[in-house]
């Protein structure tokens, strides 16, 4: 997972994979679906602050390895930095990105699949709108080559096929493939997307994967993230209601990357769920609460207008009512804190 950059363009001293998306960073995101995917190992490469980025990636898993990429001198230089971890391994490399946070598992189940039949697996995308993609360059049923925008001819613009930068392919190949780039482009930067061509003069097999454009959205500034942190809450609403979830006012309720509801809870308008919310089958939410690491038992009723802080569990057919806060406290069965 490409975890390198400072992103200047988010205004802030934070590195830009740390920043939030449902009170979760970025890289946690991507890490999930590195593990839903089935990934047996997985190796970040940090560079901007490295430190608070290992210490993210740590808290997500202790087995997380991490990389160092000392100067960002592109995508390709930044895999290299785990060609000392990695390079003898007869599995396939997965490259990800910490600031593109909506990849789907099922999406990387297909390259896996596909990667069977291939030597290396290409995510892409169709789009209306190429405008700065880079794009995939097709030739025989195969993808011979991907061409940055700012590097490629007028008749290559007008493609529609574009580059993800998610690739999947044996180990040994890739790091073989990138001690071979050159950075003879506008850009003068070492392109992981240049191991594309190389691999097909080769005689390799490349083949691309499609998946809806909304996948590959990255996240380079705070309209983006504002932008990305809308699309996250609009896909977990629709999540939910799709498994028997009941949300009165949808675009008021706002979760946690975390959060955990059974079927039949009812939620109402103006609800906050913070990091660490369990609410099981049945029970109800009531308007303007705030629930933060907590666990809401089978029929409990919350709200409204209540606050339940770390540390609250609510035990089966319990009731906090309103203008109520509780912190650190276990309220019992059938029990009722009304106001």
């Amino acid at each position: 997972i490409l975890a390198a950059g400072k992103g200047t363009r988010m205004r802030s001293d934070k590195p830009k994979v740390l920043h939030k998306i449902g009170n979760s960073p970025m890289l946690h995101h991507v890490m999930e679906v590195a593990k839903k995917a089935g990934a047996k190992r997985t190796v970040i490469v940090a560079g901007y602050r490295s430190n608070l980025v290992t210490g993210a990636a740590k808290t997500f898993s202790s087995e997380a390895e991490i990389v160092i990429q000392q100067e960002q001198l592109g995508t390709g230089h930044a895999v290299k930095q785990a060609k000392d971890l990695l390079n003898n391994s007869d599995e396939d490399l997965l490259v990800l990105y910490g600031d593109t946070p909506f990849i789907q598992s099922e999406t990387i189940s297909k390259m896996i699949k596909t990667r069977r039949e291939c030597d290396i697996s290409i995510l892409g995308f169709n789009t209306d709108e190429p405008s700065m993609y880079g794009r995939l360059i097709a030739s025989g049923g195969n993808i011979s080559q991907i061409v940055e925008a700012k590097d490629a001819s007028e008749e290559q613009l007008k493609i529609t096929l574009c580059n993800s930068g998610v690739i999947l392919g044996k180990a040994t190949l890739i790091f073989d493939l990138i001690s071979k780039i050159k950075n003879d482009n506008a850009s003068n930067e070492f392109y992981l997307t240049d191991c594309i061509e190389l691999a097909s003069k080769s005689g390799f097999k490349c083949s691309v994967v499609l998946c809806d454009q909304q996948e590959t959205i990255g996240v380079n500034s705070l309209k983006e993230l504002a932008q990305a942190e809308d699309l996250f809450q609009k896909s977990k609403r629709v999540e939910f209601m799709d498994n028997g979830v009941r949300l009165h006012a949808a675009d008021t309720v706002f979760f946690s990357f975390d959060t955990i509801i059974g079927p039949g809870t009812e939620i109402e308008q103006n609800v906050v769920l913070a990091p660490g919310v369990t609410i099981e089958e049945n029970a109800t939410i009531r308007a303007f609460s705030h629930l933060e690491g907590c666990h809401i038992s089978s029929g409990s009723r919350v709200g409204p207008y209540a606050r339940i802080r770390p540390d609250t569990v609510l035990s089966e057919g319990s009731v906090v009512g309103n203008f109520v806060e509780v912190k650190k406290s276990v309220i019992g069965p059938e029990s009722k804190v009304n106001h």
